[in-house]
């Protein structure tokens, strides 16, 4: 897939959207994107999976792993793409850990995938519950990097579908609080 059919993919099933937007990061953005909007469609799902696997399969992975909640369909999907097995972390005492008798063994080469990466922090989270294990992350593989370009993940290599520059903002300089425009957070409408 190009990158022009992933943002068309996105735009069809309005997972691209404009207003006042709460991020996860805590940041405020003009524009978000909502996964699920395109995940819901397991087609859509597998295609765009497919594309991910397609950009990491020289890596020898031996497994695919991927934060949950976004990150769980897609580790499923890119795995069954590589022929490898699929797992994810999820948050337990606010950092992102390996639960339900999920291991992996030392040297183990592992795929990180994400859904949609503003700042980087819960795959960075993910890279160290992956090492804390001694597996060896060989790539970030990510839907959309709304970063700006800035993200790093050190010495893993990351890849995305699709690249999108959206300005954010911090609370205390969002010129859309100031303007009173209404915050949609997570889904919820309020202030």
């Amino acid at each position: 897939m190009t990158e022009q059919e992933v943002r068309q993919l996105f735009l069809e099933t309005n997972a691209i959207m404009e207003g006042h937007f709460l991020l996860t990061s805590g940041l405020h953005s003009p524009i978000y994107v909502e996964k699920f909007n395109v995940l819901q469609h397991p087609a859509y799902t597998e295609r765009l999976c497919r594309a991910l696997a397609g950009k990491f399969a020289g890596e020898a992975v031996d497994t695919v792993v991927g934060p949950m909640t976004g990150g769980i369909l897609l580790a499923h999907e890119v795995g069954k793409a590589l022929g490898t097995r699929a797992i994810f972390t999820e948050r337990e005492n606010g950092r992102m850990t390996f639960r339900r008798g999920f291991t992996l063994s030392p040297e183990e080469r592992v795929l990180i995938v994400e859904d949609i990466v503003t700042t980087g922090g819960s795959v960075e989270e993910v890279i160290e519950a992956v090492r804390a294990f001694g597996g060896v992350p060989v790539g970030v593989g990510m839907l959309v990097d709304r970063s700006g370009g800035i993200v790093n993940f050190g010495t893993v290599p990351h890849k995305a579908l699709f690249h999108l520059t959206v300005e954010t903002f911090s609370p205390d300089d969002c010129p859309l609080c100031k303007e009173g425009k209404l915050m949609t957070k997570r889904g919820r409408t309020g202030k």
